[in-house]
């Protein structure tokens, strides 16, 4: 039997959910599920993806948990695993996603919607057959410095975008120093809108670093959101170029 409570912990599994409509069947929410507004608005929110409200999560007496070893913590995921079943997910490549996209699918009886999806988004992510040229320093924290580095999501991302990463022999999300990005040299500079908020502020400290460097301001959940969401990429990595190649032109 299909399940008719879900509740997702994961903001870009959310938004998939809604997208296979699956509406009525959502029950509850993180406060960082932000998408698609005009309906998650409506739905309980069970606390942030890392602080989950345990007691609030039990009174909506959930038949199906979303949720993610990266995005949420250990400790209360295995709580919750005592109680009710829950689908954990481990995203780092684009194959991964599919392969989610499809089973998430098959437990909610969207198998079909799925899997449509999943075609679609595989078709149009596909790796650019032209060098990659330009190396990326992709920060995603400050005080310290944190960068997306090999073996995640954001890497693959990079990749299929057409980018070098400056920090591809490390790994995860290590923490760099000024020197460590001066010694990188990367041709260009992502700043991610979340989790730490940058702005266009922050592009001067990270310019007098680096001065040959472009600092650009970048959408986060393009690069980091695993879902339905990746439909925008396409056309956002080619916005992105056409942005990075004009100022090349220009100066």
């Amino acid at each position: 039997m299909n399940p008719k409570r879900i509740i997702s912990l994961v903001p870009s599994q959310t938004e998939l959910l809604f997208d296979l409509g699956l509406e009525d069947e959502i029950v509850g929410v993180t406060k960082f599920c932000i998408h698609p507004a005009n309906k998650v608005k409506n739905k309980v929110v069970v606390g942030g993806t890392k602080t989950l409200n345990i007691r609030q999560i039990q009174t909506l007496k959930p038949d199906l948990i979303l949720a993610n070893k990266e995005e949420n913590t250990r400790g209360q995921i295995e709580e919750l695993q005592r109680l009710y079943p829950v689908h954990v997910t481990d995203m780092t490549t684009l194959p991964d996603v599919l392969l989610m996209i499809r089973e998430v699918g098959m437990l909610v009886g969207r198998a079909l919607e799925a899997d449509k999806l999943a075609q679609q988004i595989e078709h149009q992510l596909q790796p650019p057959s032209i060098p990659r040229y330009q190396s990326v320093a992709y920060l995603l924290w400050r005080n310290p410095y944190m960068v997306a580095a090999n073996d995640t999501f954001i890497q693959s991302m990079l990749e299929i975008a057409g980018f070098n990463n400056a920090f591809i022999d490390q790994t995860r999300y290590p923490e760099v120093t000024p020197h460590d990005l001066r010694k990188a040299q990367p041709d260009l500079i992502f700043l991610s809108s979340e989790p730490y908020p940058f702005k266009q502020k922050h592009s001067a400290e990270l310019q007098k670093i680096c001065p040959s460097a472009k600092v650009i301001l970048v959408d986060s959940e393009v690069f980091s959101w695993y879902g339905s969401r990746l439909l925008r990429a396409p056309n956002y990595f080619r916005k992105l170029h056409n942005e990075i190649n004009h100022d090349q032109t220009t100066n």
